[in-house]
């Protein structure tokens, strides 16, 4: 199954680096709206469809899942944790987009269960050829995240 328009669901306490990714993204090509999380307990109430989350149809099941690392509440490395041991939500694909670059953080990440640990580029063009990737690479994805 091609997924033409991926729903995405970004995590991130910075307001200013959410507001610079979706606009990457929708220069990218992408249709559906990114959806947003300010931290690690609004992303676990999302993907439980907890709260305001509830309505999925104004906040889809998401296909992949950005996410920062350093947030306040729970940060990614809780995230990580708690969604690989959710039985109906260890096969979403989790990409971590992180400032930092520590062997330390990259190998925490992937024994949590993160598919991909992607560093946030210093510049607009390397932020614009990760979107452009990372979209290619969901719209091809033939497995679906959902147990």
């Amino acid at each position: 199954m091609i997924i033409q328009n991926p729903t995405i669901l970004v995590v991130d306490d910075d307001d200013c680096a959410a507001t610079l990714v979706s606009t990457v993204f929708e220069r990218a090509g992408l249709v559906q709206p990114l959806q947003f999380a300010r931290d690690g307990v609004e992303a676990i109430a999302y993907l439980s469809g907890e709260g305001v989350f509830a309505d999925r149809t104004r906040y889809p099941f998401p296909t992949a899942m950005l996410l920062d690392l350093n947030m306040p509440r729970k940060n990614g490395f809780d995230v990580l944790a708690w969604l690989r041991q959710q039985p109906n939500l260890k096969r979403l694909h989790v990409y971590v987009l992180s400032a930092s670059s520590q062997p330390e953080d990259i190998r925490r990440c992937y024994d949590l269960g993160a598919n991909s640990y992607l560093v946030k580029p210093s510049n607009l063009e390397g932020l614009m050829n990760q979107a452009r990737c990372l979209l290619a690479w969901l719209r091809l994805s033939h497995i679906s995240a959902v147990a």
